[in-house]
């Protein structure tokens, strides 16, 4: 019963997590003013994720960054497959 609420929990973080990404990758895409405090929570919370996805990726782009994607597919896999198979 603790694990269920446990893994239930953990799913609801990582989709609020990924509702913060998908906020921050549109963000980015208005050029957004550096000093608002609405856009220094966004950096600070997801920086420390996509950062190492986007050195992996960096020998593969070409000026796309896909790092957001990429962390939202493996979010996707450890609420799908990972999560599950703690049961």
């Amino acid at each position: 019963m603790v694990l269920y609420r446990l893994v239930d929990f953990i799913s609801l973080l990582l989709s609020l997590y990924t509702w913060v990404i998908i906020a921050a990758a549109l963000i980015s895409w208005v050029n957004p003013d550096p000093y608002n405090p609405i856009v220094q929570i966004l950096r600070r919370v997801t920086e420390p994720v996509l950062r190492p996805i986007r050195n992996v990726l960096a020998r593969y782009q070409a000026g796309l960054d896909f790092s957001p994607l990429v962390a939202i597919l493996i979010i996707q896999f450890i609420q799908r497959v990972v999560l599950p198979s703690l049961f």
